[in-house]
């Protein structure tokens, strides 16, 4: 009798959704030479894991050869600098979204997060749930997970059921990141041995008082000091400096914004780049292409 080894996610703690590099030119075409720099910058912050072609990676406005080899790029630079690397591949048409499935998997990503469909929207949570499932059986060893974004995809489906549905349908199900200011439903979603990445910067605490234990968050690019200060005395049960670390960074977010256009990944771009980091990301693509 054969049995089929469950897919797992280990990874617990604090991820960055890394940026995509561009030039400076009409096409702002795109620039990998310093992923090997940026990964180990990042590591250096005390920072373990990456997302790439994310929402702040501007993931959705790469071709689908450009979205490989960013991935291809940065699970180069994450085996150096033992980086975990989720992989963005939804925000694409159907076959595109497959093929970079099929890629992920074949690279040995450590996770897979999608977007559901943007232009045939899923009606409900079972047609979402249909869409995860054929997605998975094209990563079947890569733990996959969904992006919930409703402020940027217009989707915002009941998250707990969803999670339910598909853990139970899709062997390779294994979270989500749940990206929205709604945390009585994202608290609804946890769940032992479930990943649940919470993506809102200024709610980091108040994430981890509900039960979160993982975060997606642009600002770990920028000022990681300030998250993994509020996780560290979170853990040690030392309250109030974990609320002084939080209003420093909900400060910092404020700043950001106020010195950018006020759009998120704009500001944050111009933010990162303003760094002494020795990577430079660029412009932004947005409206450009």
């Amino acid at each position: 009798m054969s049995t089929t080894k469950k897919v797992t996610l280990e990874f617990k703690g604090l991820m960055a959704p890394v940026f995509t590099s561009f030039n400076d030119d009409k096409k702002r075409s795109i620039q990998v030479d310093n992923i090997d720099v940026y990964a180990r910058f990042l590591k250096n912050k005390g920072v373990h894991g990456v997302l790439v072609n994310g929402t702040t990676g501007e993931g959705p406005v790469l071709n689908l050869a450009e979205r490989k080899l960013v991935t291809e790029k940065w699970w180069e630079a994450s085996k150096k600098h033992d980086l975990t690397l989720m992989v963005q591949i939804g925000g694409a048409p159907l076959p595109d979204v497959i093929e970079m499935a099929i890629h992920a998997e074949s690279l040995g990503v450590h996770a897979i997060l999608c977007l559901p469909e943007l232009y045939f929207k899923p009606k409900n949570v079972e047609s979402l749930v249909e869409y995860f499932k054929l997605i998975g059986k094209y990563c079947p060893n890569t733990p996959l997970l969904y992006y919930h974004i409703p402020m940027f995809v217009g989707l915002n489906l009941h998250m707990p059921t969803f999670c339910d549905l598909a853990e139970a349908q899709i062997p390779n199900f294994v979270g989500i990141k749940y990206t929205s200011n709604d945390l009585d439903l994202g608290t609804a979603c946890l769940k032992p041995g479930r990943n649940i990445f919470l993506g809102a910067d200024t709610l980091l605490i108040a994430g981890l008082v509900l039960g979160f234990d993982s975060a997606i968050m642009t600002t770990l690019n920028i000022c990681p000091e300030f998250s993994i200060n509020i996780m560290k005395c979170m853990e040690n049960n030392q309250i109030q400096e974990a609320q002084q670390s939080q209003k420093a960074l909900t400060g910092r977010v404020n700043q950001i914004l106020a010195q950018g256009n006020g759009e998120w990944v704009p500001s944050m771009k111009k933010a990162f780049n303003n760094l002494k980091s020795g990577v430079s990301a660029g412009p932004v693509r947005e409206f450009h292409v």
